[in-house]
């Protein structure tokens, strides 16, 4: 467990994190639904969150992806998965997040990556050994491009028709993080 500052914890998702996440989905889809692809019914309800849940932890145990909560004050306030982790010369893996709207603005997803930037790119106990993290952003989200850069990532270019979100297919900004050498 990881606790950078200002309250936020960033920990291992378990699989019965499950009714919690699907709350905070259920309350804070408004808020989240313009940045996230279309979700069928059973995506915010606890079954549903808890079926992802094990199939990210079994994506864990295989090494490709590390499923994370935010936690606030106690209280979970968002995801963070880092994932399609490649090994070998790469040494690589895609990082996303979310917080709710009532954590949003407050340092909290800033505090998170910057936990997760401790783990990811350490060789010790429980780190990553990952060289590069990327991310990317709808255009239009400037929350999370500060998000990434103030925890050091670099904006690397715009990938066009990159992801389909919000049910059509939209350009990102992708940005990179690279170990200290």
């Amino acid at each position: 467990m990881t606790e950078p500052a200002a309250g936020t914890t960033l920990r291992l998702a378990r699989a019965d994190d499950a009714p919690a996440v699907a709350a905070l989905l259920r309350e804070n889809w408004p808020f989240l639904a313009p940045y996230e692809p279309e979700r069928d019914e059973d995506y915010f309800t606890a079954e549903g969150q808890e079926a992802l849940l094990r199939d990210a932890l079994a994506e864990h145990a295989a090494g490709r992806a590390v499923p994370y909560v935010i936690e606030h004050d106690g209280e979970l306030v968002g995801r963070l998965t880092v994932s399609g982790i490649v090994r070998g010369a790469a040494q690589s893996a895609d990082v996303g997040y979310f917080v709710a709207e009532a954590v949003n603005g407050r340092g909290v997803a800033t505090n998170a990556v910057a936990a997760l930037l401790g783990v990811a790119f350490s060789d010790g106990p429980g780190g990553l050994g990952l060289h590069r993290l990327q991310a990317g952003t709808l255009l239009s989200n400037s929350a999370s491009q500060a998000v990434l850069q103030r925890n050091g990532f670099e904006r690397i270019g715009v990938a066009r028709r990159y992801l389909r979100i919000a049910g059509r297919w939209q350009d990102h900004v992708l940005y990179q993080r690279v170990a200290a050498t």
